[in-house]
């Protein structure tokens, strides 16, 4: 996934400036409303997709056998399907963007339009730009084979993945890929404890502060009185602190937790992309052992088969050393922004709640 940079040759919209801003929903269908700015600059395209049309744009970029090092390209991650009315285990396997409304889900399929659509490479293939302008609904065309489908083939192959590597560069980033994923992965899923427990917490809150009310006694005895002014102002209260954790975690998700989840998701697209040369580099090896004991009949067939592995695995190196140089570099800015977003985010709701609960400090004073 390399840092991003537009290619304005290769489509007819904006790469950066593309927008979700609208999610139907038909029985249990989605259907998102994408916006993209006419690179003309003489207006816009909308056009309606659902999920299917995202995995047959998703299944036309990994069946680009014939680009030469594509199988180097770090492939932006496509989010797990959303379904209206989803399962439990659905839910968990969507994490933050299973939270909430579709904004963070509408939000993470954005980003990903955006990284395909600003990939210099990725960007060219047609399917992008059907997908972007056309009206018609691209997801029932078929699809060729694709590396994943050959991917799935080799593994079987689990040796391959542990194979050691030529590159000191790939093999770090190999060790380190191994760390990584499952650090991010476990930081994401402790944090989507914390909000999970705030919005308990709130409801918890709410339900309290309604309990509250029934507590409320008529009639013109002044304990009673006295009593259900007391109840009625802890109600406030607590449908104030309602409303605080509920702000506190929906800022959690949308930046923070959103943040750990691309990164988590980025970091498996990566390590898919590693193993993908990691098979090829295998590939190699049989090509030159093969070879080397070809008898002289087939020696120089073997020998083309040689040096047209090596050429193509110099390619896919090249290309992958670039793919993980500008993804190291987008990432600490993605990480950064996030984290400066849900510090901002939370001051601000801090302050709110900080002068509302002053404000029923002072009314208790007041009736002390």
């Amino acid at each position: 996934m390399e840092e991003v940079k537009e290619v304005r040759s290769a489509l007819s919209v904006h790469g950066h400036n593309i927008k979700i801003t609208e999610v139907l929903k038909d029985e249990d269908t989605l259907t998102f409303l994408i916006v993209s700015e006419k690179l003309s600059g003489t207006g816009e395209y909308h056009v309606h997709r659902t999920y299917k049309d995202f995995e047959w744009l998703q299944q036309n970029l990994f069946s680009q056998e014939d680009v030469p090092g594509i199988q180097g390209v770090i492939f932006p991650p496509l989010p797990a399907k959303a379904q209206v009315n989803a399962s439990t285990k659905v839910m968990k396997q969507l994490g933050f963007l299973g939270l909430g409304d579709w904004q963070p889900y509408s939000k993470a399929l954005e980003t990903f339009l955006c990284q395909v659509a600003s990939h210099s490479i990725l960007c060219k293939n047609k399917a992008v730009e059907i997908f972007l302008t056309s009206l018609e609904h691209p997801g029932g065309q078929r699809v060729k084979k694709n590396i994943l489908n050959r991917l799935s083939q080799v593994m079987e192959e689990m040796r391959k993945e542990g194979h050691k590597d030529v590159d000191e560069f790939f093999q770090n980033e190999r060790d380190h890929i191994i760390i990584s994923t499952t650090s991010t992965k476990a930081a994401a899923e402790r944090f989507l404890d914390v909000v999970l427990t705030e919005q308990k917490i709130a409801v918890a809150c709410g339900h309290f502060s309604a309990a509250l009310h029934l507590c409320v006694e008529p009639g013109e005895d002044p304990g009673k009185k006295d009593f259900s002014k007391v109840c009625v102002k802890l109600s406030e209260v607590f449908e104030s602190i309602k409303k605080n954790m509920t702000s506190v975690a929906k800022n959690n998700m949308n930046t923070l937790g959103l943040g750990l989840d691309l990164e988590s998701r980025c970091q498996e697209a990566k390590k898919e992309m590693l193993f993908r040369r990691t098979c090829k580099l295998v590939e190699l090896e049989n090509a030159r052992r093969n070879a080397e004991k070809a008898k002289t009949v087939k020696k120089a067939a073997m020998e083309e088969v040689k040096k047209a592995a090596e050429t193509e695995f110099d390619h896919i190196s090249e290309v992958a050393k670039q793919e993980i140089e500008g993804l190291n570099r987008i990432r600490v800015k993605m990480l950064q922004q996030a984290l400066v977003q849900w510090c901002e985010t939370q001051l601000l709701t801090a302050k709110e709640s900080a002068q509302q609960f002053n404000q029923h400090l002072q009314v208790f004073k007041g009736m002390a």
